[in-house]
């Protein structure tokens, strides 16, 4: 069991997805990236994909400056990262879905 908490009840209004390419894709490099994504509270869900780009991220903010800043400072350093591209979510349509048992 799980509670699910409200973003927008938590003051997180803002949400985007965020593709990272990353420079150069070695064990070492993809552990790095991967320990600073886990220690970065604002993104809520990591995937690695197949292919270009190599990450997707979920990024929540309390509003656009929030994110940007969280762009600017945090995202633009995380290890090894060769280029980001972000795209705002404008509804969840399907979100925390059971299992299909």
């Amino acid at each position: 069991y799980r509670a699910l908490l409200a973003p927008s009840e938590l003051g997180l209004n803002f949400s985007a997805m965020v593709f990272v390419t990353l420079r150069e894709v070695t064990r070492q490099a993809i552990t790095d990236f991967e320990t600073a994504v886990i220690e970065t509270s604002q993104i809520v869900d990591a995937q690695r994909l197949f292919g270009d780009p190599d990450y997707l991220l979920h990024v929540v903010a309390a509003d656009l400056p929030a994110f940007q800043q969280l762009y600017d400072e945090r995202l633009t350093s995380l290890p090894n990262v060769q280029r980001l591209t972000s795209t705002l979510v404008m509804k969840r349509v399907i979100q925390d879905r059971m299992l299909p048992l």
